[in-house]
Order: C-alpha cells, then structure tokens, then sequence
C-alpha cells in the first residue's frame, strides 16, 4: 500500500503519537495527510478530528489513522460516520485482523496505552497486509452495509 493517502489525526492525548506516526509515514513514502491538531491543546474535543480523518478517508478513498487515550472515542466517533470502517488495535495482531478480516478503513490507537514503537508496529503492519477477500469475510462485510443502508433509508439520511 505504499504511495497511499493517509489521513492522520488526534486529540490532545494522541498528540505526541500521531506526530510520531506522521514523521514515520512520510518518510516511508506514504503521502500523509495531517487533520490536526497543528499543535497540543489540553482543551481539544477527539470527535472533531476523527471527522475530519473520515471526511477524507471517505472522499479520497484513503485510509486513516486517529489517536486518542484510549483509541476508544475515536473508534466510535469514526463508526458512526457511513462508510467509515473503525477498530481500535492493540499490537501487531489485532491490526492483521482487522485489515484481513474486516477491511478496517481507519484505525484506531490509544495514544496514552501505547509506546510508539509499538505504534509504529500496528500502523505499519495494517498499512502493509492485504484485505484476504475470504467469502466469509465479505458476507460479514456486506451484512454490515445492509445494515447501515437500512438505516440510513428508514431514517432518510
């Protein structure tokens, strides 16, 4: 996936993270682009970010990487946006399962919980791994966006 767009963004807990991962991409060859905070605000709110990431994903048809605390804020803002596939990763694992099995869009780091090696690691291998295109694996997927399609129509969104 070299070359890719990837959108990156964090609350004032992912701060120090997610200027780790945006140096670490770039030079990798990734064309990251950087949904803020510019610089670290105590006061900054993750759901403003985690749109911004999405938007992106959404119209470019990137990928997106957000960090706050505990990855959890920004893994249901995300989720709540149509089209946005969100899931907080732990380590090198979670990250292979969530590319493989669920062809996550945007994932989710705990910016307090996690060292940036370890943060490197979990985007690198997520970044790199190929969605396994297993039949199980899409029927799963195609339940999902029925489900998120019925209602979007039932409540005319």
């Amino acid at each position: 996936m070299r070359n890719a767009d990837v959108y990156i963004g964090s609350d004032h807990a992912g701060f120090k993270i997610k200027q780790i991962l945006y140096a670490y991409l770039k030079k990798r060859g990734f064309t990251v682009h950087d949904e803020g905070p510019a610089k670290f605000d105590p006061l900054d709110d993750y759901p403003d970010y985690a749109l911004k990431v999405c938007k992106g994903v959404l119209e470019r048809k990137a990928v997106g990487v957000l960090v706050c605390g505990s990855g959890q804020g920004m893994d249901i803002a995300a989720n709540k946006i149509p089209g946005i596939y969100a899931s907080i990763a732990w380590n090198r694992e979670s990250a292979a399962v969530a590319k493989q099995h669920d062809r996550v869009n945007v994932l989710c780091l705990a910016g307090k919980l996690t060292k940036p090696s370890v943060a490197k690691e979990i985007v690198s291998t997520w970044l790199n791994l190929p969605f396994s295109n297993e039949e199980r694996h899409l029927r799963r997927i195609n339940k999902i966006k029925r489900i998120e399609n019925a209602f979007l129509k039932q409540h005319r969104i």
